[in-house]
């Protein structure tokens, strides 16, 4: 099915729960009030919008986004790995993870990033949105894959969700693979600057008012309310649900390829399926401002380390 709107624009959906591609519009250029608003429709129906060939650089990728939000930093320990300028943007590839934070830590996870997660949720308020360009990419592999956590939810049993609705969790930067014990430079990072706050397990996103559950193998290290035991059996069943392929779509990139995807809402995963394939795969990324969380009871997230992320 597409679906047209009153511009050229088109959204073509994917999958039965997540993904749209959408044609007819440059992202380079300043867009319409109704381009801006038909892709905000696809964004909170599909969770996460795909464009292909559009000619962005990165002050064009910058001002795309600022359409939609206040841009931020690029990353919390972006560092000196910024490109010159252009604070906002956080490249993704091999070699950027390496310098950032060190090559043990990268081939402990994937080449781009921890597991299944949404940006950087140890934060008071994640990024709501991100954008991915790709300038260079292998001439296979090196896929993301993004799934609907809304449609994960609204597929658990009613005594599961109710059950969840009342559970707060940690999220901390480096929880999965212990990077407080690290020698390299992910180690010195979250001691000096550690990044952590209190979550709910489930999510009321802001502008649709659905529920989605807010929990994810890269960040989430223990649900609170629950003994250690307990946590790690809920989670583990979360997170299984999380990876059922009916929920998700799998992306892949073109130089000039564009995903842009609602962190409430969704949640991303770069297989490690390339590292063996001639050629690099370059992307650069931009975040949005975000809002600090909000469960089903009206309780907001509590910062437990690490400062309000706002615009660059």
């Amino acid at each position: 099915m597409t679906v047209a709107t009153e511009t050229a624009l088109q959204v073509k959906p994917l999958s039965g729960w997540t993904g749209a591609l959408i044609t007819g519009v440059d992202l380079s250029a300043p867009l319409s009030d109704d381009e801006k608003d038909a892709i905000r429709d696809a964004l909170h129906q599909w969770k996460v919008v795909f464009f292909r060939d559009q000619n962005l650089d990165h002050a064009s990728q910058i001002a795309f986004g600022a359409q939609f939000g206040e841009v931020t930093p690029g990353h919390p320990y972006e560092g000196d790995s910024a490109p010159p300028g252009f604070p906002q943007i956080h490249t993704v590839s091999p070699a950027a993870y390496d310098h950032r934070y060190g090559t043990r830590y990268r081939k402990r996870q994937s080449p781009n990033g921890p597991n299944w997660h949404a940006d950087v949720t140890p934060l008071i308020n994640p990024p709501s949105h991100s954008i991915l360009r790709a300038e260079t990419v292998p001439p296979y592999g090196g896929d993301t894959q993004f799934v609907n956590v809304a449609a994960v939810y609204q597929g658990l049993s009613e005594p599961m969700r109710e059950f969840i609705d009342e559970l707060r969790a940690e999220h901390r930067f480096g929880a999965s693979v212990g990077a407080e014990r690290s020698g390299e430079k992910i180690g010195d990072l979250v001691r000096t600057n550690p990044l952590a706050s209190i979550h709910p397990v489930v999510r009321v996103h802001p502008e649709t008012g659905e529920r989605a559950l807010y929990v994810n193998p890269g960040f989430t290290r223990e649900i609170v309310d629950l003994a250690p035991h307990e946590s790690r059996h809920v989670l583990d069943l979360l997170f299984e649900e999380i990876r059922r392929p009916e929920y998700s779509v799998r992306f892949k990139w073109e130089p000039g390829s564009v995903a842009f995807w609602d962190n409430r809402a969704a949640l991303h995963l770069a297989p490690r399926d390339f590292e063996h394939v001639e050629g690099d795969r370059v992307l650069h990324r931009i975040t949005l401002v975000g809002d600090i969380p909000v469960g089903p009871d009206g309780r907001r997230s509590e910062p437990i380390s690490g400062e309000f992320f706002g615009a660059a």
